[in-house]
């Protein structure tokens, strides 16, 4: 179950990198809309990862 965590957290990242990457583009007056677009989907995918995981029964082996 950690690496599942571990992989939502690397969405998070590539939300802050595409946010990141979006900003500079924006200054920059090129385009930015898909760049805003797949942060959204990173963000949104970290949240969803998160709420599954908790639904998930923690597997102990007595």
């Amino acid at each position: 179950m950690k690496v599942y965590k571990i992989i939502a957290y690397v969405y998070l990242v590539f939300g802050l990198f595409f946010l990141y990457d979006a900003y500079v583009a924006y200054s920059n007056d090129a385009d930015y809309l898909i760049k805003l677009l797949l942060a959204g989907l990173a963000i949104f995918m970290f949240f969803f990862r998160l709420r599954t995981l908790k639904r998930y029964p923690q597997n102990k082996q007595e």
